[in-house]
């Protein structure tokens, strides 16, 4: 079958970017005079998640090295509800993943899967928070600001969701996303962050926002008080900043890699456009895409396949590198269970784009809207058949980098990875190691 023909686009994004992430962090810090309410030798456990944060590690040493200034006794706990496979092996696994533990931090590393009850709602929802924080004297929220790939309105993943969520363990995130079943995330989020403020000790949070280029555009450090109020007015800025696909209908959308550290639903659901349906836009939401293709999983998400139930086809390599008890935990503690499901997969890429280029409808293959993206979080780059040459004019956001070339598997029946068609010249034949 032949392909339609490729274009490269770089998308321009509005957002700022942050130089200095290490001296950031620890002067936004100071400007709270946390030695005010954290005494020298007291224990600060800092809490730090599981999703690809853009210089997460940076960020968290930062927070650490701010505590031993003050003379405090810091160390960081997993906050990631069930990801790492719902172990204490798996989660202290997942931060040594992103470049966090002992060694590089300075400061002991406590993963646990231990939770107390704090408290109980008045429906009798259980509330629970990590046990190793609750022993410290203090706890400091480290988590980035954006949409939830699930839930809408005015707090959406930040520093409450990872008190309700991250701190909770697996045991608070399976009884968190049972209750959303009947109330509402908004409902669940601040009832739960409330009863954490009032029975632990949060002394601060430390915020972060990303630019469309996954690159850190604003850190914040907030007091434990105020988390609710400007948390809000941090996700207005998110939502804003957040990376889109250029064009809103899309027959066939080819994604490289998803994983956990991507997205906590392996590819954004603000960017496919299935943040309420797993199969479709719903009214009102862009983009519209038709089917999926994802190619494979990232490094970093340890075989988490969780959202692979998102894409209509995939490939035999990706299946036969899921951790399916890692997925399957994940996906039953969110209470999205089509999450998990293993679309139609076949052993090469070329297959999956025969069959996938046939169920588009009656549109010829050669005029189909093709959209192709690393992932779902580096949208700064983006492959685009030339059905979309027409709607080029007048788009100030959009560049031209490549003009169209042929698209074609090589021997093995594979595509080349994302970033080496980028090498590709203009009608240049197509050669992949994939």
């Amino acid at each position: 079958m032949e392909y339609p023909r490729m274009f490269r686009l770089k998308q321009h994004f509005d957002a700022p970017t942050l130089d200095d992430v290490y001296g950031s962090v620890r002067a936004e810090i100071q400007k709270l005079n946390p030695a005010d309410k954290i005494k020298p030798e007291q224990s600060v456990a800092v809490a730090a998640g599981s999703r690809g944060i853009a210089n997460i590690d940076t960020i968290v040493k930062a927070t650490v090295d701010e505590m031993k200034e003050i003379g405090a006794e810091p160390f960081i706990v997993p906050a990631m509800g069930s990801h790492g496979g719902g172990t204490a092996e798996g989660q202290a696994g997942v931060l040594k993943g992103y470049g966090i533990d002992e060694e590089t931090m300075g400061c002991p590393i406590r993963s646990s899967m231990e939770v107390i009850q704090i408290g109980t709602s008045d429906f009798g929802m259980p509330i629970y928070f990590d046990k190793n924080a609750s022993e410290a004297d203090h706890v400091v929220v480290v988590n980035r600001v954006k949409p939830h790939t699930g839930f809408a309105g005015e707090i959406e993943s930040g520093l409450m969701k990872m008190m309700l969520i991250g701190l909770g363990k697996h045991k608070g995130a399976s009884v968190y996303h049972r209750a959303i079943i009947h109330h509402s995330f908004d409902k669940i989020v601040r009832l739960v962050g409330r009863v954490v403020r009032e029975e632990i000790p949060i002394a601060i949070g430390v915020a972060t926002l990303e630019n469309g280029y996954d690159e850190t555009a604003e850190v914040h450090a907030i007091d434990a008080p105020d988390f609710e109020e400007i948390e809000k007015q941090l996700q207005v800025k998110a939502k804003n900043w957040c990376p889109k696909l250029p064009f809103e209908d899309v027959d066939l959308l080819i994604v490289d890699e998803m994983g956990k550290d991507i997205s906590g639903a392996g590819m954004d659901t603000n960017v496919i456009g299935r943040k309420r349906n797993d199969r479709r836009a719903m009214e009102g939401e862009t983009p519209r895409v038709l089917r999926i293709f994802v190619r494979d999983l990232t490094k970093k998400t340890h075989g988490n396949a969780t959202g692979i139930g998102l894409a209509e086809f995939t490939t035999t390599r990706l299946v036969n590198k899921i951790d399916y008890h890692a997925t399957y935990t994940n996906v039953i503690t969110g209470q999205h269970v089509s999450a998990g499901a293993v679309p139609l997969h076949y052993e090469t890429d070329q297959e999956v784009m025969d069959i996938a280029l046939e169920s588009i409808g009656l549109i010829g293959v050669p005029n189909a809207r093709v959209l192709w993206i690393k992932n779902t979080l580096d949208l700064g780059e983006v492959e685009a058949s030339v059905a979309y040459l027409d709607q080029l004019e007048g788009r100030e956001d959009l560049e031209m980098t490549v003009e169209p070339r042929a698209l074609a598997a090589s021997e093995n029946g594979n595509l080349p990875d994302f970033e080496a068609f980028a090498q590709v010249a203009a009608e240049e034949p197509i050669a992949a190691d994939a």
